[in-house]
C-alpha cells in the first residue's frame, strides 16, 4: 500500500508534532498488535516504567481497577503472561499517562474468546466511565462495531462504508461479509 507522502495530526486544538514524544506529550498512545511490553520486567515495573515521565499518571491502583487479573499478576515477569494478559499489561502501560486518546491496533488478535471480552468490556469502561477516546483498529467487526460510537469499513486502505456500530452492523453487506463467516445470502 502507498504510504502518504505528507499530513498533519490534530489533537484538539493543537497540532501533534512528529515525534514519538510530542506524540505522547499531545495525550496519543498507541499499542501495537505485537504489545511491546518488557518482558524481563515484572507487571507492576512495567507499568511503573510507563508512567514515570508522564507528568500526571494513573495511580497503579486505579489500573487494577480495570484489569483485576493484572493485580493478580502484579510479580509475574511479562514472559510468564499469558497473551491476553500480555495485552492487558499493553493497554494498562498505555494509561499509566494519562491519555486523552487511545490508539488501539487488533487488541483481540490471537486470543480466546473469553479474554477477547474482557478486553472488550475494559474498552467500554475506558471510554463510557473515563471518558476517554479510543481508536479502535480491529478486524472483528461484531465486538468493535458494538462498541463504536463511530465505524468505518476499509477494502484495500479505501474507506468504503462509515455510519454508527449500530448502523453497520445492521447493513446486510456488513452481516455477510464480516458477521456470519462470508455465508451471503443465507
Amino acid at each position: 500500500m502507498p504510504q502518504a507522502p505528507a499530513g498533519e495530526a490534530w489533537l484538539t486544538p493543537q497540532q501533534v508534532g512528529e515525534s514519538k514524544i510530542a506524540i505522547a506529550q499531545a495525550g496519543m498512545q498507541l499499542v501495537h498488535e505485537d504489545r511491546r511490553i518488557f518482558g524481563s520486567l515484572n507487571v507492576e515495573e512495567n507499568l511503573v516504567l510507563a508512567g514515570l515521565t508522564a507528568p500526571n499518571r494513573w495511580p497503579l491502583e486505579r489500573v487494577y481497577a480495570i484489569f483485576p487479573r493484572l493485580k493478580e499478576r502484579r510479580a509475574s515477569r511479562g514472559t510468564d503472561l499469558s497473551g491476553g494478559e500480555q495485552q492487558m499489561l499493553a493497554i494498562a502501560r498505555a494509561l499509566m499517562s494519562r491519555p486523552r486518546l487511545l490508539l488501539l491496533d487488533e487488541p483481540s488478535l490471537g486470543l480466546a474468546p473469553l479474554i477477547v471480552r474482557q478486553i472488550f468490556d475494559a474498552i467500554k469502561t475506558l471510554n463510557s466511565q473515563e471518558g476517554l477516546t479510543v481508536f479502535l483498529v480491529e478486524q472483528n467487526a461484531f465486538h468493535a462495531l458494538r462498541l463504536a460510537h463511530r465505524g468505518y469499513v476499509m477494502v484495500n486502505g479505501l474507506i468504503t462504508l462509515s455510519g454508527s456500530g449500530r448502523e453497520l452492523l445492521e447493513r446486510p453487506e456488513i452481516k455477510s461479509a464480516y458477521l456470519e463467516g462470508g455465508r451471503a445470502g443465507q
